[in-house]
């Protein structure tokens, strides 16, 4: 019986949980985090405002578990690209199209945000290159492309990995939404790092 009532009280809290953060998306988007309110956000929810930081402590901690979530979801995608036959520009185009998949998904204002706390020094987890999948999965499909000779051994795909996905979020968050220009200032971003990465070319 105990045992039955602790899963019963963990199934509410999870959905508890859950409109929690439905709520706070939903607030984010429409106001931004930084002016996103917490007590709407309950309200929202249909809980106290209390309840809101016993599952989230801050407002990041929202945005951290929708950084995991979508993480998740695009590793989960470029992993079943990656298994057709591509080349080294096919896997920086396709993270390109994830990247911007993802602020439609989330709108610009959203997606900014995000961003924002991807980068700063004071987001409330470990911040390792190592933790997030998109990058690890990017990074180890050049390192494959490496060891296939489409790519100079003596290239660190790490270190053009890293720099070619913090280079795309600066990108996306600053040039304008004309889709013509857009277009073509990420292609060029493309070309700029494969002559980087000195990969072949079919």
């Amino acid at each position: 019986m105990l045992k039955e009532k602790s899963s019963e009280r963990g199934r509410k809290g999870l959905q508890t949980r859950e409109r929690l953060f439905g709520a706070a998306i939903a607030e984010f988007k429409r106001q931004g985090m930084a002016a996103a309110d917490t007590t709407a956000i309950a309200s929202a929810a249909g809980v106290a405002h209390g309840t809101f930081f016993f599952h989230f402590p801050t407002k990041e901690h929202v945005l951290l578990e929708l950084e995991r979530r979508e993480e998740e979801r695009m590793t989960a995608e470029l992993t079943r690209y990656f298994r057709k036959p591509h080349d080294v520009r096919g896997t920086l185009t396709e993270t390109v199209k994830m990247m911007e998949k993802l602020e439609r998904r989330l709108g610009v204002r959203l997606f900014k945000d995000i961003l924002v706390l991807h980068f700063s020094t004071t987001r409330p987890d470990t911040d390792e290159w190592s933790t997030h999948p998109v990058i690890v999965t990017v990074i180890g499909e050049l390192a494959q492309a490496q060891s296939r000779g489409e790519i100079p051994a003596d290239v660190d795909v790490m270190h053009n990995g890293v720099s070619f996905l913090v280079g795309l979020y600066a990108m996306l968050i600053s040039i304008p939404t004309d889709k013509a220009f857009r277009t073509r200032a990420l292609d060029e971003y493309l070309t700029t790092y494969m002559y980087g990465l000195r990969a072949l070319t079919p």
